[in-house]
C-alpha cells in the first residue's frame, strides 16, 4: 500500500488526506493544532503536530516523512496584515529531512497569484511576473524545490479556492467601489483541488507545472452578482471607472496531460 505524508491539513489538505485514505493510500498528516489530532486520527489519518519556523522545525518530522514516497506540502504564506513570514526560509528547512527520507517525490501547492496580470492568456509558458509579495514568495519557493536532485517536485498553481463552506461573495456582498469589473474570474472548486491532485499521484506525473483553474471566466461583475442574488446576499458594488488589469488562466494543460474532466466546470 502507497503511504504518502501531507504536510498542512487544512481547509484543503484534510478532505484531501480523507479522499486518499478512500483511494487506499496510508496516509500520515500534520497539524500545527493539538485540538485537531483526534481529528485526524479519527479519519485514519495517522497524525502529527508540526510546525515550521523561519529558522527551525518543530516537531517530529524525521518520522513523519519515514517510509512516505510522497510528500504534499499545502501550507499558505502568511502574508496578510501584520503576520508576515519568510515562506522560503520555511519551506527550505525542510528540505534536509525530505533529502533524508524515503520522500523522492514531492507536490507543491502553489497559486496563480505568480502571475502578474497583464490583461492576457496564461499558460505554464508564461513567464511569471509577481508583483505581490505572496506570488514573489510562492514563485521562489517553487524554483527552491525543483532545483533539488534529490526528489521530483510537481507544482500545481490554483486559482481562487471555493467550496461548499467557502466563496468570496460572502466577503464581497454589499461593498462599493469594487475594482476590476469587467476582469475575468479564476477560480477552482475543492472537489477539483483534491481530483486534480489524485490525477497526477495516480499517474505519477513528476516534474511539471500545473495551472489548475476552472474553464469558466465570466467578469467579476457578472459573476458576483449572480453569486448576490443566487446566496440572497446585498448586491456588491463595481467601479466602472477604474482600468481593467486581470488575467485569464488556461487549465488546458491540466486537461490534456491528466486527462482531466472539472467535476464544478460552472461554480
Amino acid at each position: 500500500m502507497k503511504k504518502i505524508s501531507i504536510l498542512g491539513c487544512g481547509w484543503l489538505g484534510l478532505p484531501l488526506a480523507k479522499a486518499l485514505r478512500q483511494n487506499g493510500y496510508l496516509v500520515k498528516g500534520s497539524t500545527t493544532s493539538t485540538e485537531k489530532l483526534p481529528l485526524l486520527d479519527q479519519w485514519g489519518i495517522t497524525p502529527y503536530l508540526i510546525s515550521l519556523s523561519e529558522d527551525k522545525v518543530i516537531g517530529n518530522m524525521t518520522d513523519f516523512l519515514q517510509d512516505s514516497e510522497t510528500l504534499i506540502i499545502d501550507i499558505p504564506p502568511k502574508l496578510r496584515g501584520t503576520e508576515k513570514e519568510n515562506f522560503i526560509s520555511k519551506i527550505k528547512n525542510t528540505i534536509p529531512f525530505i533529502q533524508n527520507s524515503t520522500v523522492d517525490k514531492v507536490l507543491f501547492v502553489s497559486s496563480t497569484s505568480v502571475y502578474k496580470d497583464e490583461n492576457e492568456l496564461v499558460t505554464e509558458e508564461t513567464i511569471p511576473k509577481p508583483d505581490t509579495e505572496s506570488g514573489k514568495q510562492l514563485l521562489a519557493t517553487e524554483q527552491l524545490l525543483q532545483s533539488s536532485i534529490d526528489f521530483k517536485t510537481t507544482i500545481v498553481r490554483f486559482g481562487g479556492l471555493i467550496g461548499a463552506d467557502r466563496h468570496p461573495i460572502k466577503f464581497l456582498a454589499g461593498r462599493e467601489n469594487l475594482e476590476n469589473p469587467d476582469a475575468p474570474i479564476n477560480l477552482i472548486h475543492q472537489e477539483d483541488c483534491i481530483g486534480i491532485i489524485n490525477a497526477i499521484l495516480s499517474q505519477q506525473v513528476w516534474g511539471e507545472i500545473f495551472n489548475a483553474v476552472t474553464p469558466y471566466h465570466p467578469s467579476r461583475k457578472d459573476y458576483y452578482t449572480q453569486k448576490a442574488v443566487d446566496y440572497d446576499l446585498a448586491l456588491p458594488k463595481f467601479d466602472q471607472q477604474g482600468l481593467i488589469s486581470g488575467k485569464t488562466i488556461s487549465s488546458s494543460k491540466t486537461e490534456s496531460v491528466l486527462k482531466y474532466t472539472f467535476a464544478q466546470p460552472n461554480l
